[in-house]
């Protein structure tokens, strides 16, 4: 057992433990002085949770919570690939220099089973994104209600422990374990629109995914998000996944669910995560699929890529 200032310094410049914690009063107990010590000392402090968790932290601050930046974490945070770009990075880069504390929450009780393997690779995915950089992010984890796996996901994925006052060392840290056993094949159902495309054939492809998706009732805005993922994930294919590749849809539990394959081998996991360098010419397809989507899922395996966005149809 070690104390928590002994492990942050051991682990700087960048932090990241897990809080594991039960009820209401102890997880006051670990955010609300892990807050005020980053106010103290200077740094930038955000706090991104689901809604109620934020209304406890900001009567727990009482006045202290107007220098708290807070985030919805159940709306910025519902597609786990956007956290990284639009909740931390955002949050970090524009801090104004100095070390940063966040609190960030992507995990809570009612979170689907096809989310939940998109939070672990985002909790994996974190450790590199930030690698290097002067920042805290300490994540809680309800230990009352969430399962197991959960947790143990969470020891895998942070290399510092928070649990009843005490600070220790993962010794079940092994992030690249956890990315792989997370990148997992997507099987489409019976029954899904297929559609074939190549460099010639975009345009038509984009129309038969608007033409569906209408047709399914989704409302305006949501088809010109639509037309844009579909546009990005194909070009992306033609340009890097081999000339072309095939497009399925579906409707599942009211999302359009817009599926692309191609033989293209994704290598770089924090692919679309990463903010754009200003300047930046290209590169930003994923990111903005991510931005767009309410969940992304990518499998990557030996024979090509697929990658799977879910838009909710209103």
């Amino acid at each position: 057992m070690v104390n928590r200032g002994r492990a942050h310094r051991h682990q700087e410049p960048f932090v990241h433990p897990a809080f594991f914690y039960r009820g209401d009063e102890e997880y006051l107990a670990g955010i609300v002085p892990f807050v005020c010590e980053g106010l103290s000392a200077g740094e930038s402090v955000a706090v991104a949770a689901p809604p109620r968790r934020l209304r406890l932290i900001r009567a727990g601050l009482g006045t202290r919570a107007v220098q708290v930046r807070f985030v919805d974490m159940t709306d910025a945070g519902r597609n786990p690939g956007r956290i990284i770009p639009a909740v931390l990075r955002e949050f970090a880069d524009t801090a104004g220099g100095g070390r940063v504390r966040i609190v960030g929450e992507p995990v809570w009780p009612g979170r689907t089973a096809e989310e939940y393997p998109a939070c672990v690779q985002h909790e994996a995915l974190i450790n590199e994104a930030f690698q290097g950089r002067a920042a805290t992010i300490l994540c809680p984890y309800d230990a009352h209600a969430l399962p197991a796996v959960a947790l143990a996901d969470a020891r895998a994925t942070h290399p510092v422990l928070v649990a009843g006052g005490r600070t220790t060392v993962s010794r079940g840290y092994d992030p690249l374990r956890v990315l792989d056993r997370c990148n997992e094949p997507l099987p489409s159902p019976s029954g899904t629109l297929t559609v074939r495309f190549d460099a010639t054939a975009l345009p038509g492809t984009r129309d038969t995914a608007l033409h569906e998706a209408r047709s399914r009732g989704m409302s305006p805005a949501r088809l010109q998000d639509l037309a844009l993922v579909v546009a990005e994930l194909t070009t992306n294919s033609v340009v890097h996944g081999g000339g072309g590749g095939t497009l399925g849809l579906w409707v599942d539990d009211g999302q359009l669910v817009c599926q692309v394959r191609d033989s293209g081998r994704l290598t770089d996991p924090l692919a679309g995560r990463r903010p754009a360098r200003p300047g930046q010419i290209g590169g930003r397809g994923l990111l903005l699929v991510h931005r767009l989507s309410d969940l992304v899922r990518t499998y990557a395996g030996e024979h090509g890529t697929t990658t799977r966005a879910r838009l909710g149809l209103h």
